[in-house]
């Protein structure tokens, strides 16, 4: 009989393997049919979106949309020691992780048991009147409880799973596109604020000058007071500016510090803002461009598709669990007989477990899927309306801001003749020293805006690289294809 029993063990082995076979490649699926969302947009922006046609903001890599040498330093540094960037990668490897954990559920675990028991019957429960010692050994091959996937249950879970890691990929892309634009707009305020700072300085030394110039005319009453104060009152406003101007700089400084992840030293020299020339001319196509090239809407559309996959899994919960566990060794009385001929064991068991009253828990965990589901479709809805709304804000802008600083411009040059004159006039007594006083004023102010609204300009610009998706890759993808 022992002889007979070893050829059946493989057929069971060969049993299992055939239903965890049928159970992964012939379980349906209970997941609702996945169709995207139409996007709450319109079909085209409000805003000239014409731009060089052979620019592509998610194809144009960052180090030629940013040939400042200065800035593209910085933005290394940062995307190695970030630390938001350094906490979406960790969150990429734990959402690998558990679709890893998702799949091995798939198919069956396979382990190595082994057992030795040394047992004494007391003589009250032998048969013979008196007590003996029993041995047993067990080696052999287990298959614990493995769920036949005949409802999709375990596989929607895994998808759900996948879903949610390819979410997080995506979440990280978008996070590196926002830490491009953040380190270079912090850059930006930073020079805003060091030229500016720059102007101060000069602005208040020719200050400093006047009213000593001010003070020897007052003293041989060549000016009255009330002109003195006025060329000192300048002076402080030069001076409260220098201040102000010193504390801004140095917490754009920190703020840049904060996002590069560290103090970088041995950088090229800086750039003055009229000298960027960072890439202003980019189309921005069709606002359906925006689901393939924005990566927080691909992140919120695999969201959508975990949510929906998770409906599967708790539709299926409603169907009945089928479960098998087996085993296949030998075992003996003594050690040494493990191996000989006889003495192969084997067990098998399938399991069914049918849920009848749960007292509504299973009706609540669907209706929590799907919930979670419609949440999933707003949340993805309302990030392809932030992304349109981001484009379209930036094109706008940009008309008005290259018109802006070139009014600017003629506005400064206006002010800088204005000064000339009055400073002619004044010298010939026709002008009074509060006219050259508000004309200096005035072309202190004029100069602070000019700096301000190039600032502004190229804001605009790197805000609507990255809303187009720009800032993931280094180099233009056109130029990594010819090296």
């Amino acid at each position: 009989m022992a002889n007979l029993s070893m050829p059946r063990a493989p057929r069971l082995l060969q049993l299992c393997a055939a239903l965890a076979v049928a159970g992964v490649l012939g379980g349906c699926s209970l997941a609702p049919t996945y169709e995207r969302p139409a996007a709450p947009v319109e079909t085209a922006y409000p805003a000239d979106a014409a731009g060089n046609k052979e620019l592509d903001a998610v194809n144009l890599g960052w180090r030629q949309f940013f040939p400042d040498q200065r800035l593209q330093s910085l933005i290394v540094a940062a995307l190695e020691n970030n630390r938001d960037l350094r906490t979406a990668v960790l969150n990429i490897e734990e959402a690998r992780a558990q679709y890893q954990i998702a799949r091995a559920d798939l198919l069956p675990n396979l382990n190595v048991s082994g057992s030795a028991a040394r047992t004494r019957t007391a003589a009250s429960q032998s048969l013979t009147g008196q007590p003996f010692i029993s041995n047993s050994y067990q080696v052999g091959l287990a298959v614990p409880a493995y769920e036949l996937d005949f409802f999709g249950r375990v596989r929607n879970l895994k998808d759900a799973a996948l879903a949610t890691y390819l979410s997080t990929e995506e979440a990280k892309k978008s996070a590196q596109i926002s830490l491009v634009a953040q380190v270079a707009q912090a850059y930006l305020s930073e020079r805003s604020y060091a030229e500016q700072l720059l102007l101060a300085e000069q602005t208040l030394k020719s200050r400093e000058d006047d009213i000593q110039l001010a003070q020897k005319r007052f003293d041989v009453g060549a000016s009255s007071a009330l002109d003195f104060r006025l060329t000192q009152t300048l002076v402080e406003s030069a001076r409260i500016a220098k201040a102000q101007l010193e504390r801004q700089r140095a917490q754009a400084e920190n703020a840049l510090t904060l996002l590069v992840g560290k103090k970088v030293s041995d950088l090229p020299p800086a750039q003055l803002l009229s000298d960027e020339k960072i890439v202003t001319d980019i189309p921005a196509g069709l606002p359906s461009d925006l689901l393939t090239n924005r990566p927080d809407i691909r992140s919120a559309e695999q969201s959508l598709l975990a949510a929906n996959a998770n409906i599967g899994a708790a539709r299926a919960a409603f169907f009945p669990s089928i479960s098998l566990t087996g085993n296949f060794g030998t075992a003996s009385s003594t050690l040494g007989g493990l191996f000989e001929s006889g003495s192969g064991a084997w067990s098998f068991g399938p399991s069914l477990s049918l849920p009848i009253f749960d007292f509504g828990r299973n009706s609540a965990n669907l209706d929590l899927a799907e919930v979670r589901k419609n949440k999933a479709v707003v949340t993805y809805e309302k990030t392809i309306q932030t992304a349109f709304r981001e484009v379209a804000d930036a094109l706008v802008a940009r008309g008005s801001l290259d018109d802006q600083v070139k009014a600017q411009e003629a506005f400064l040059n206006a002010q800088q003749e204005r000064l000339k004159l009055t400073d002619l006039r004044f010298k010939n007594g026709i002008a009074s020293s509060l006219d050259q006083l508000d004309a200096q004023r005035d072309l202190f102010s004029a100069q602070q805006a000019l700096i301000q609204a190039r600032q502004l300009r190229l804001n605009n610009a790197i805000d609507l690289y990255k809303a187009l998706g720009g800032g993931l890759n280094e180099n233009s993808v056109s130029l990594a294809v010819k090296q």
